[in-house]
């Protein structure tokens, strides 16, 4: 019933939602810092790692998708091919922002007395951005303006490996409980002090394995179900949106939902890196295979945001930089809310305008040799 999705509408709009909290997550972080009226203690702006979790999730549902699919059509999957898809839709940006932010942003500071002291050098760094290891950058230097690669590097290390087990291993289920299984031991040996170096639990924290696992398990049970899944969802309508009303309260009421509890439900690992992933997934589901291709959310102008959402997740950093380091005389003189407008309108303006000139003269440049793997 499911074996031959090419698409997922809506999950594009998704994107886009997810790359905004991003940007509001880190702007009032960076803003708190510069001596701006943060509003970081705001459920809304503290969900940069729970978007970035949703990107995971959906990392492992769209590509062990394709990969089934292409296993059950081919009997074989074309690593060669999945590799340099990979590579030419996530290189080429990666590599662009490790250049401007371990050379040219250095190199330019330095000549223009810019105020900003970046806490590596290139000598230092260049080897664990090449790796893919841009996390232990973060972790052996504090932030940093790359800091948000930290996930594309999760992502690259997790193409690496899944798709040469999905060939190799016969058994797909198998496969993904043993990677989700395996990975949650792991987090309770953290989270208990079984394991205490710190490098080995910020690896194990950061690389998470289990949120792509938990995307992987929807996309085996879409692929392989016999039930109508829109039917179902009509049928247990509450249980939708009881899951999804979860997610909201989370999202946007967090601390309001722990005044009424009286005690804080999402603070244990167990939701935060098992329940809030199943969530993700039920939404994914829910807004990919249920939702009508009319909904809301399929517009040109989500559908376009999302299309562009890797390029702000990006910039979005030096986008804020420069933002702040231009205008933050100017703003901090202002009104606190005409401030926070003014900030967000040239944040997500600049963010927006670089993506999109990013992904029409630079990205698509590369993207067009990966149509040529599909022809």
């Amino acid at each position: 019933m499911y074996k031959n999705i090419s698409f997922f509408p809506n999950l594009n709009a998704f994107r886009f939602f997810a790359a905004l909290l991003v940007i509001f997550h880190h702007g009032e972080v960076i803003r708190a810092k510069n001596s701006f009226t943060s509003f970081e203690h705001i459920s809304f702006f503290q969900n940069g790692s729970t978007a970035v979790k949703f990107f995971f999730v959906l990392s492992g549902f769209l590509i062990s998708y394709l990969l089934i699919k292409e296993k059950a059509a081919k009997d074989t999957i074309s690593i060669k091919n999945f590799y340099l898809k990979r590579v030419i839709r996530i290189w080429p940006l990666y590599f662009l922002l490790v250049a401007i932010g371990i050379i040219i942003f250095p190199f330019l500071f330095n000549i223009l007395h810019i105020n900003y002291t970046f806490p590596y050098h290139i000598e230092q760094v260049w080897l664990l951005f090449v790796l893919f290891l841009p996390s232990l950058v973060t972790f052996k230097f504090g932030s940093h303006l790359l800091e948000p690669l930290w996930s594309i590097g999760v992502e690259e290390w997790f193409y690496i490996i899944w798709a040469p087990l999905f060939k190799w291993i016969n058994n797909k289920l198998a496969l993904i409980l043993a990677v989700f299984l395996i990975k949650v031991i792991l987090l309770i040996f953290c989270f208990n002090n079984i394991i205490t170096n710190t490098l080995a639990v910020h690896l194990i924290k950061t690389f998470a394995f289990e949120s792509m696992a938990i995307g992987a398990l929807g996309a085996y049970l879409l692929y392989h179900t016999n039930i109508n899944v829109k039917a179902w969802y009509k049928k247990h309508v509450f249980v939708n949106y009881l899951l999804l009303a979860t997610l909201i309260g989370y999202f946007f009421f967090r601390s309001t939902c722990i005044a009424l509890l009286g005690f804080d439900i999402f603070s244990h690992w167990v939701f935060s890196y098992i329940i809030l992933n199943i969530l993700f997934l039920n939404l994914i589901v829910y807004v990919g295979v249920v939702l009508d291709t009319r909904s809301v959310f399929n517009n040109s102008f989500l559908d376009y945001g999302g299309k562009i959402s890797y390029g702000i997740y990006m910039y979005h950093m030096i986008v804020i930089f420069v933002v702040i380091h231009l205008g933050k005389n100017h703003l901090l003189n202002l009104d606190p809310i005409l401030s926070f407008i003014i900030f967000y309108s040239l944040v997500l303006a600049g963010t927006f305008l670089t993506a999109h000139l990013s992904k029409k003269y630079f990205e698509d440049f590369f993207m067009k040799y990966r149509s040529k793997l599909n022809s």
